[in-house]
């Protein structure tokens, strides 16, 4: 049990995997492309896209991935996504998630 809860306390210290693999800054200066749906600082000023700021990282990786991979369709997204590396994926979702 004492474990258990170090572990949890460290997760709670210093986050999960998933967001110490991006570098917000570095997804910052990627996310022009993404600004023009889904706005500057990640608040779509239109109602069909969704808003980024303030999304899990982690759910943000995923659905980055699924639109690469062909597991999730759309006809912006996808091409939107084809040429992110895991990185950037990683990168841009640690950006979002800090809005």
């Amino acid at each position: 049990m004492k474990k258990l809860m170090t572990a949890a306390a460290l997760v709670a210290m210093f986050g999960t995997p998933a967001f110490a693999a991006g570098d917000a800054d570095a997804g910052k200066a990627k996310s022009a492309a993404c600004a023009a749906c889904h706005g500057a600082d990640g608040i779509s000023p239109m109602d069909i896209y969704p808003n980024l700021a303030g999304q899990k990282a982690a759910y943000l990786v995923k659905q980055l991935k699924a639109f690469k991979a062909g597991e999730r369709n759309d006809p912006i997204m996808a091409p939107m996504a084809m040429p992110l590396s895991d990185q950037d994926m990683e990168d841009l979702a640690a950006y979002y998630a800090s809005l």
